[in-house]
């Protein structure tokens, strides 16, 4: 008899291989959620990137800004339009000085000569003017008395022709008669034009006030000049400020007149405590907008912490290329367009700290157009 082999089946009952198949379509199901939820979120996830970065944009474009900016100041080397020697020095290097006080003083005794031999010239035009007023006067005098000479000899002379005429006298008394008279009248000429001359020098008017006399007026600019020159000789801050170059500059030191050297041979330099501003060179392209009376903040990189306020004071009519004594020269064909740099004046109103302010510091300018890239849009600009 044949045996029946069987095998045998593992036992599963009915409702536990039901529960597994609802798990694994929950879970195909949800694994088909999931793979809908990614790629409606990459979808969407690249809209609201795309919508909040046009919206940046669109509102965006209101300031430009620049790292290409120094602090700028009032500065100068001074001087003296005046030579000679340096007899006191009264600054010292980094010290604060006020408008009119004593930087350095040269040797003020040549000036003191030249300056009294110029009073002693003024005084003798006094005396010149006088002494022409008194000629004049005695030349007057002169005239008169001469005149009666004339007078005279002209009545000997008309006497001793009629005398002649009667044979009562010689001729020769009355050529010499006729020769005392020419020589009266020559004289009387002569004193006329030299009472001219002396008018001429009075300028027509006997009672001319000497302070009007050409002489006078010449030796008196002379006075003043050399009255100049002294009181150059104490060199003087033209504003407040904070000095610097002191040590080349010591007792004993020839000083050269910038008038006669045509350079400024020794001086004391001073840069403004006051008269500040920022230079920046803005590129061409971010000065579309850019206008004076724009707001600005300004950071220098001394101060990290620190923020100054101001305003545009003006953008220069020429890139500072243009102000280059060799201007570049694109006329060969290997041309390369370079974007070109504009210098703007930037003036400093006020700032979140009370730092001080160096010229040639570092800075950081962001300037407020006041028109977003949406505004321009909407203003067709």
């Amino acid at each position: 008899m044949d045996t029946v082999r069987t095998e045998s089946i593992p036992y599963e009952p009915v409702a536990r291989r039901g529960y597994g198949a609802r798990l694994r379509g929950i879970a195909s199901g949800l694994w088909a959620d999931k793979a809908r939820l990614r790629r409606m979120a990459m979808i969407w996830g690249v809209a609201v990137v795309a919508t909040v970065a046009l919206a940046l944009w669109l509102t965006g474009g209101r300031y430009v800004s620049t790292d290409d900016a120094y602090v700028q100041a009032a500065k100068l080397m001074v001087s003296t339009d005046v030579s000679g020697l340096v007899k006191d020095v009264e600054v010292r290097e980094g010290q604060h000085v006020k408008a009119g006080q004593v930087l350095f003083r040269l040797d003020p005794r040549p000036f003191q000569i030249a300056l009294e031999n110029a009073q002693a010239a003024l005084a003798q035009s006094v005396q010149d003017v006088e002494s022409t007023r008194a000629t004049y006067k005695s030349i007057i005098g002169q005239m008169g008395a001469q005149q009666a000479q004339v007078n005279l000899a002209q009545l000997t002379y008309n006497r001793y022709v009629a005398l002649a005429r009667t044979n009562a006298i010689a001729p020769t008394q009355v050529d010499q008669a006729r020769g005392t008279l020419q020589t009266a009248q020559a004289t009387l000429v002569s004193l006329k034009q030299n009472a001219d001359v002396q008018l001429a020098k009075l300028n027509g008017n006997i009672n001319m006030p000497v302070e009007q006399s050409p002489e006078y007026l010449k030796a008196k600019a002379n006075v003043d000049e050399m009255q100049r020159q002294l009181d150059h000789a104490v060199v003087r801050a033209p504003f407040d400020g904070i000095v610097g170059e002191v040590d080349s500059l010591q007792p004993g030191t020839l000083v050269i007149s910038a008038m006669s050297a045509f350079t400024t041979t020794s001086a004391v330099g001073l840069v403004s405590e006051k008269n500040l501003w920022v230079e920046a060179d803005m590129k061409e392209t971010d000065l579309t907008y850019v206008r004076a009376g724009n707001p600005v903040s300004v950071t220098v990189d001394t101060y990290g912490g620190c923020t100054w306020r101001g305003t545009v004071a003006s953008v220069s009519a020429a890139s500072d290329s243009a102000f280059s004594a060799l201007p570049a020269e694109n006329t060969s064909g290997n041309w390369v367009k370079v974007v070109q740099r504009i210098p703007t004046k930037i003036l400093l109103d006020q700032s979140s700290c009370n730092a001080p302010l160096r010229s040639g510091m570092s800075t950081v300018v962001t300037i407020d157009t006041g028109k977003r890239r949406w505004d321009r849009m909407l203003l067709g600009n």
